[in-house]
């Protein structure tokens, strides 16, 4: 019972919580953002190097992978020269 009382006294901090934990998130990766975009074009190009190290040894990549990479290449890249649209695609997936 009073486990039950003293809960709900607490309950409406969690909202508030979660919001000051994510406004520090934002600013540390804001302040991250260059390096984890050139951590993922050196991993993008050395998918693609991959890719081609398979078709050097007469293997050929699956449509899984090849498809893969290519929408991660295309996912990168928006984030690089349209970050806006990445941002508003992001809002409109957490606001359902």
């Amino acid at each position: 019972g009073s486990v039950l009382a003293a809960s709900s006294c607490c309950l409406p901090l969690f909202p508030f919580v979660f919001a000051a934990g994510a406004a520090g998130a934002s600013a540390f990766l804001t302040a991250a953002r260059p390096y984890l975009l050139a951590t993922s074009v050196l991993c993008i190009i050395y998918g693609f190097y991959q890719a081609w190290r398979m078709k050097q040894c007469q293997r050929r990549p699956s449509i899984f992978t090849a498809s893969l990479l290519w929408i991660s290449t295309v996912f990168v890249a928006v984030s690089i020269f349209f970050p806006q649209v990445m941002a508003n695609a992001a809002a409109d997936l957490l606001a359902w």
